[in-house]
């Protein structure tokens, strides 16, 4: 069943470009919807089963990683549903979780030069700011990790920025304790991803702050928030095959789209080689099947 919102009774969630939110005072009700994001815009289509690889990735991803964060149960039937809701359509795509203040920076780690990034370091030899050794190549591995905040929107472009600006804009403690912890997460991700065959080219994170303690939020290393590209595959000097949305985000490139206007609709083709890559990267990195 494709899913574009979600519907409770009586309640208006707050939509993203691709969650529904539902507010219940210390918890909030996540549902991931079917919608696709690329390039800040949703896109016409659905991708059929997208809402609960995201969801089931995110709370294997929860449950694996050494560190506090926000979930605390898949079932919806958690919270004070109203009488009528259709529990059934909401099983499998949501996630019950902590209300937190949420920090509005976007925390990205990145182990190879790819989208943005790569972009930047043609131009000036620099990743946010961040000098790199002369001589990389798109889909090079980088010497080590880096840590590359963006600022957070609600519509249009989130906005790269360097370190220096994100001490400004939270202070200098919260900014080192995020990036130490970005980059930790990260290398817990990549260990357990590598030995399933997968390389997590670079991901992006949340945190909030409950009682005075930082914690994880949103979602956590899924084919939306991250690149994954097969190792065996894996070779630097050109773009990588993956299991995430680049699929559409390179389709839309090559179909002429000015990327300032209503985005095109989807082939159907691309639209099911989406949904199969979001589950192959579920049948992966769990080793389930989906």
């Amino acid at each position: 069943m494709l899913m574009l919102n979600s519907s409770i009774p009586g309640m208006t969630p707050r939509r993203g470009k691709v969650r529904d939110v539902y507010d219940f005072g210390d918890r909030l009700l996540f549902v991931a919807t079917d919608r696709i994001s690329a390039f800040d815009y949703v896109l016409p289509n659905a991708i059929p089963r997208k809402g609960e690889v995201l969801t089931r990735l995110s709370g294997f991803w929860f449950d694996l990683l050494q560190v506090p964060n926000h979930f605390l149960g898949a079932d919806p039937a958690l919270l004070p549903l109203p009488a009528g809701t259709d529990v059934a359509s909401l099983q499998g795509r949501s996630m019950v979780v902590r209300r937190t203040d949420v920090i509005p920076i976007e925390c990205v780690a990145r182990g190879y030069l790819s989208g943005s990034g790569w972009k930047e370091y043609q131009q000036s030899g620099t990743v946010c700011g961040i000098r790199l050794p002369a001589g990389l190549q798109e889909s090079s591995r980088l010497p080590a990790p880096i840590f590359t905040p963006a600022t957070k929107a609600e519509t249009g472009h989130d906005e790269n920025i360097p370190f220096e600006r994100m001490v400004e804009l939270i202070g200098s403690q919260l900014a080192e304790q995020l990036r130490e912890l970005t980059l930790s997460i990260y290398e817990q991700g990549c260990r357990h991803a590598a030995a399933k065959g997968i390389l997590i080219a670079d991901t992006k994170f949340e945190f909030g702050l409950r009682d005075g303690q930082v914690i994880l939020i949103d979602e956590v290393m899924t084919p939306d928030s991250s690149r994954f590209w097969p190792a065996d595959q894996w070779q630097p000097g050109r773009g990588q095959a993956s299991f995430d949305k680049q699929f559409v985000r390179d389709w839309l490139l090559s179909s002429g789209w000015d990327r300032n206007s209503p985005p095109p609709q989807l082939p159907d083709d691309v639209v099911q080689r989406t949904s199969a890559r979001y589950i192959e990267a579920w049948d992966r990195l769990t080793g389930l099947p989906f």
